[in-house]
């Protein structure tokens, strides 16, 4: 397999971990990156919060076996402080995480909740020009009946923060359609310098939840915060939508699952197989069975019941309709 790409140089690779579920999902992350990308050069690092008063209790991983598992994983662990989201915002760890890695060591972050499923190490990634996932749905702004629409919404973010509009829109879309504005699912997101890239997330985060400016007035912030955000510090910082070269992303080389349950319904049988590949050695299974869901879906055939409800060839549009039939059938698991 190839080596990572030696003109780009190693870089990080990093997501965040937490007791409860995100310890099980990111140690399926780990396994399906040392599985599916064995050559990956980088570094895998596993940020961690530590406790403060942001946090009700510790938001530390509390499972001795699960730390083992991903040391042996070749895992590096980063702890950082949470100064501006914590608990009320646990979204915003991946910015803070961002905050603690060294400076100008080009990372890509990846949600928990992802597989990788293919040498992701040889993706080229161009880490002078910032870019996100665009596997995202109509999810925000939702536009009051009576406006303001689309246009004037992003209009007056990108205004606050000092940041040109108009490069960033897709003209082949029709105004205030929500394709033809800049808008990332934050699943996963890279940049040359982590630093650089974290203190630009934190200042437009924090001034949109601070500061509000009447085009918001109606608009929920949570839980889409980052997600609002991250198109405005992407095209502050010279980036935009990713390019072909990145089609591996959310393709054949990673897939953000987001719920296991909805994973089971609409993957594809190859994708579904490279998920019981990684989960099949007994180190692995061992510790991913103390999580439920993953006991249940992946392990007890409940996932194989769901998958059974759809036709992958012909699923219903909308994952609306998905998400209740799962539901209707008591089998929806994170």
């Amino acid at each position: 397999m190839s080596k990572s790409n030696p003109q780009q140089g190693p870089y990080d690779i990093v997501v965040v971990a937490q007791s409860g579920r995100l310890t099980y999902e990111v140690v399926l992350f780990a396994a399906s990156l040392r599985h599916h990308a064995p050559d990956f050069a980088g570094r895998l690092i596993i940020a961690e919060p530590r406790p403060g008063p942001l946090w009700p209790g510790d938001p530390r991983m509390d499972d001795d076996a699960a730390r083992d598992l991903l040391i042996e994983l070749g895992a590096d662990f980063l702890p950082f402080e949470c100064n501006h989201f914590g608990a009320a915002y646990p979204n915003g760890n991946k910015i803070e995480a961002l905050a603690a890695l060294p400076a100008n060591r080009p990372f890509v972050f990846f949600d928990s909740d992802t597989l990788i499923t293919g040498p992701i190490d040889q993706t080229p990634f161009n880490f002078d020009r910032p870019s996100a996932s665009m596997a995202r749905e109509d999810t925000w702004p939702n536009p009051p009946l009576y406006g303001p629409g689309h246009d004037a919404i992003w209009r007056a973010i990108y205004d606050r923060s000092g940041v040109e509009f108009e490069p960033t829109l897709d003209l082949s879309e029709p105004l205030d359609h929500w394709q033809r504005y800049l808008y990332f699912n934050a699943g996963w997101f890279y940049y040359k310098c982590p630093q650089t890239f974290a203190a630009a997330m934190i200042r437009v985060m924090t001034d949109i939840r601070d500061n509000p400016i009447p085009e918001l007035a109606s608009q929920k912030l949570y839980p889409w915060l980052d997600q609002i955000a991250l198109p405005i510090v992407v095209a502050e910082l010279g980036g935009g939508r990713p390019d072909a070269a990145l089609s591996g992303l959310d393709g054949a080389f990673s897939q953000h699952w987001r719920v296991m349950s909805l994973f089971f319904a609409k993957s594809s049988d190859e994708t579904l197989e490279k998920l019981m590949e990684v989960a099949r050695p007994n180190k692995i299974k061992k510790v991913l069975k103390s999580h439920e869901p993953f006991k249940r879906m992946i392990f007890q055939n409940k996932g194989n019941r769901v998958r059974a409800l759809f036709d992958q060839s012909a699923l219903p549009i909308g994952e609306k309709v998905i998400r209740n039939r799962i539901k209707r059938e008591g089998l929806w698991m994170r």
